[in-house]
């Protein structure tokens, strides 16, 4: 129950934080502000079949996968071929953050370890395989795939050393 007041009271201080710097942006630029505002619509409508189609796909993933699964697959007694299955699922994914976050929360009471969770995270928000022709395009091929396996090592080891903190 506390940790259900805790994240109630979170969310009412970040809204109230976003209010308060709305009410600023009103006073400062109300023409701006209303354009901001648009653009920030229509990129939320452009964006949320997507967010859905996520959010059905991890609903299915957790329901038809048992805790006994996940802890096998990248609980503690995976080791390490848990952390970089993990690592592969994220550098492969295109999830928003928002999303993401409750996904590693379920993933934990599930069953996985910390360092998969971590692994999973870290590569998701680092790794972009699913914008890598962007990132050929815009800072060629060397670049791109040095900073792509770099992101991935670097990921593995945040990842370790998380799990040896915690």
């Amino acid at each position: 129950m506390l940790s259900f007041i805790k994240s109630y009271l979170t969310v009412i201080v970040i809204n109230l934080i976003a209010l308060v710097w709305f009410i600023y942006s009103v006073i400062k630029n109300k023409s701006k502000t209303k354009e901001s505002l648009k653009i920030a619509l229509k990129t939320f409508i452009k964006t949320l079949p997507m967010i859905v189609i996520i959010i059905i796909f991890i609903g299915f993933l957790l329901g038809f996968l048992s805790p006994d699964i996940i802890s096998r697959v990248v609980g503690e007694q995976a080791g390490f071929l848990g952390v970089l299955i993990t690592a592969v699922l994220g550098s492969v994914l295109f999830i928003p953050s928002i999303i993401s976050f409750p996904l590693a929360a379920s993933l934990l009471k599930g069953g996985a370890s910390i360092m998969s969770v971590v692994a999973f995270i870290t590569t998701l928000t680092m790794v972009g395989i699913v914008t890598l022709p962007i990132e050929l395009r815009e800072m060629g091929k060397k670049m791109t795939i040095l900073r792509n396996m770099f992101s991935f090592v670097f990921a593995v080891i945040i990842a370790l050393i998380m799990g040896a903190i915690l």
